[in-house]
């Protein structure tokens, strides 16, 4: 396979790199909550479908194996945040709350305006009319738990 589509793990850092990784990671995490498929089947899938030629393909990499690598620790973050049972969320909003609360409690190196705003993004492209207003409202909280000192420093 040819690998023109896939950027070099060289390239300086480029959000809107980030952003196509996580509307990508996001669809992967979707796709795997609902299949169940393995996380590399699902990679490669997402590799050899789509243009990843401007997409931060290592990023899209730590999205979808770390997430669920992780997915106790993120939800027991969330879940006290939650106004419904965590088995009552749509799809969507499931994989943005993970992929938010990854971001926030993992990835201290993106500043927590940056997760909810591109967390908000994606919940109004993908998700239900106003589930952005949800997300924004449960990561906003997670933000007050965990990026206190970030917050505080205004």
């Amino acid at each position: 396979m040819v690998e023109k589509n896939q950027q070099s793990p060289k390239s300086e850092f480029n959000p809107a790199a980030r952003r196509k990784a996580r509307h990508y990671g996001m669809q992967a995490l979707y796709q795997w909550q609902m299949t169940k498929d393995s996380l590399s089947d699902i990679e490669l899938q997402f590799l050899s479908d789509y243009d990843f030629s401007r997409v931060d393909v290592e990023y899209f990499h730590d999205i979808i194996h770390h997430v669920p690598a992780s997915l106790n620790e993120l939800e027991e973050a969330f879940i006290p945040h939650l106004d419904r049972d965590i088995k009552d969320l749509d799809p969507i909003e499931l994989a943005l709350l993970r992929l938010g609360s990854y971001e926030l409690i993992k990835r201290i190196d993106i500043p927590y305006k940056v997760v909810i705003n591109e967390a908000v993004a994606l919940a109004k492209k993908f998700g239900a009319t106003d589930g952005h207003k949800y997300i924004n409202g449960v990561l906003d909280k997670l933000a007050q738990d965990v990026r206190t000192v970030e917050i505080k420093a205004g």
